[in-house]
């Protein structure tokens, strides 16, 4: 039995128990879709962290291969 049924002609709206069982249903699946949701956010939010961090990386490394003596001595005068 469905929210809609309640609705139909005929049907008795009185049915408090089957609404209040009814309206239970439709909230924990809610709460489900939410977690699942929240959960595939995070995940996201992940992958797009270590994707910065691999970006950096690979940003660093590029330097290095354009100018491998950059930053390896420093010059000191008296």
């Amino acid at each position: 039995m469905s929210l809609a049924h309640f609705f139909k002609e005929g049907v008795d709206i009185l049915d408090i128990a089957a609404m209040s069982t009814i309206l239970s249903q439709v909230r924990i699946k809610e709460q489900a879709s939410i977690s699942v949701m929240k959960m595939a956010m995070n995940t996201s939010k992940t992958q797009m962290n270590h994707m910065v961090e691999i970006m950096q990386v690979n940003a660093r490394m590029m330097e290095l291969s354009v100018n491998p003596n950059l930053g390896a001595t420093i010059d000191v005068r008296v």
